[in-house]
């Protein structure tokens, strides 16, 4: 596993302690979940029968459980876990348990594809499912493609995941270029804003975050004003925020994980510059209010998801409803919903292939065009991968909370 480089960015009015206990109590999370996952007989075909039991169906996820990015993995682990749990509660699929093997990858491509290869091949899994991270997936498709393994609802919005010709890739989430268009049309549409800068993390997920909004901003025959970079799993901002000072943006478009996004606006915040800030779903909101705190209102965000908390949404009130039933204690969130999102998407898949198999697994979402998982949309084609095309534009309140917002020159209040 690749070390996280030190961090000399940590965020400013904040004892440090939080963010600490929460690195080593993710670690020790990873190292429980990987200690608990008993040791497993293969199934009697380790081609398109793999993973299929008698009594069970097994699928594996790799994904960050530790370091910067830990609470995304740990968020939609915990979304798959609740609709696992619930399909079970009702006799599972075709009689047959669901059962999640998750290792960590700390959003590292080197672990990530020695963790999908020891799922692929060690534990013998039907298919992997909600993998964290662009840098990651680009890692690991290509080895679970060699073992024949479909790759289900990875929590990454990455173009080149949503190719047709990637047969044993099936996304559920939208495209971050239809997150980037989204936010820079609400910007400089209902916001007025003429000059945007660009915030990113270097790596294959910052540069599709990145490609997205330069291609919304050519649209409008625009160009950023500004450009910062920052290193992944790194806090390492401060010189990307001169960068964007100097050029006096009107808002920017950040593309990274919670933590350094968090560090990049708190440390803005404390030198008086306040653009619009604006930053995709990957982020993982619940993640950044905390990490946040008073220094997040009014900062918005798009998400793939409905709000898992509030309105009348039919599939928000199934997640909550499986959420409490398997971890009563759990807060709901986008990126566990998600998760579950994830979890429903692969029982559809399942339901329609008596008896299990990942040949019939993959075709079936090929063949589905049109479906809903209460009241979720989704659509599938030969030529389409990727499930939901639906973006949502949220503001973090003075209540710490996400509020729907129909532009970003809205202002985030309660609902």
């Amino acid at each position: 596993m690749t070390p996280a480089a030190v961090d000399d960015g940590a965020r400013p009015g904040s004892a440090g302690a939080p963010a600490g206990i929460s690195h080593w109590i993710a670690a020790a999370l990873a190292l429980c979940i990987a200690a608990a996952a008993p040791a497993r007989a293969q199934s009697v075909d380790d081609g398109d029968k793999a993973g299929v039991f008698d009594d069970r169906i097994v699928f594996g996820q790799s994904a960050a459980l530790s370091g910067p990015a830990g609470s995304l993995g740990i968020d939609m682990r915990l979304g798959l876990l609740a609709a696992f749990a619930e399909a079970n509660g009702r006799g599972g699929v075709h009689g047959r348990r669901l059962e999640l093997v998750s290792l960590d990858d700390s959003y590292e491509p080197e672990t990530a594809v020695a963790n999908t290869r020891q799922l692929a091949t060690e534990e013998n899994v039907f298919a992997l499912i909600g993998a964290v991270g662009t840098p990651t997936a680009r890692a690991a498709v290509p080895v679970a493609a060699e073992a024949g393994a479909p790759y289900i609802a990875p929590f990454t919005g990455a173009e080149f995941l949503r190719d047709p010709e990637l047969r044993h890739v099936v996304n559920l989430r939208a495209s971050y270029f239809q997150e980037t268009e989204a936010i820079v049309d609400s910007l400089v549409g209902a916001g007025g804003v003429d000059r945007i800068a660009i915030l990113y993390q270097d790596d294959s997920f910052g540069r599709a975050g990145y490609e997205g909004v330069l291609r919304a901003l050519d649209r409008r025959d625009m160009a950023p004003v500004a450009i910062g970079v920052y290193p992944r799993n790194t806090t390492v901002v401060k010189t990307a925020l001169l960068d964007l000072v100097s050029r006096d943006p009107g808002a920017v478009v950040a593309i990274g994980a919670y933590r350094p996004i968090a560090a990049f606006i708190a440390w803005a915040r404390r030198i008086g510059f306040e653009p619009v800030f604006s930053t995709i779903s990957f982020v993982g909101s619940g993640a950044l209010v905390e990490e946040l705190g008073a220094d997040g209102v009014g900062v918005y965000v798009s998400q793939v998801v409905p709000a898992p908390t509030g309105g009348k949404s039919p599939v928000a009130a199934a997640y909550r409803a499986a959420l409490a039933a398997h971890a009563p204690d759990a807060a709901p969130g986008f990126v566990s919903f998600e998760g579950y999102l994830a979890g429903r998407l692969a029982i559809l898949g399942l339901e329609r292939c008596d008896p299990p198999g990942r040949a019939c697994f993959i075709d079936a979402f090929r063949g589905m065009e049109t479906v809903d998982i209460d009241g979720f949309p989704l659509s599938f084609g030969e030529n389409d991968n990727q499930g939901s095309d639906a973006v949502y534009l949220t503001a973090i309140g003075a209540d710490g909370r996400f509020h729907a917002v129909e532009s970003f020159a809205e202002e985030a209040r309660p609902r």
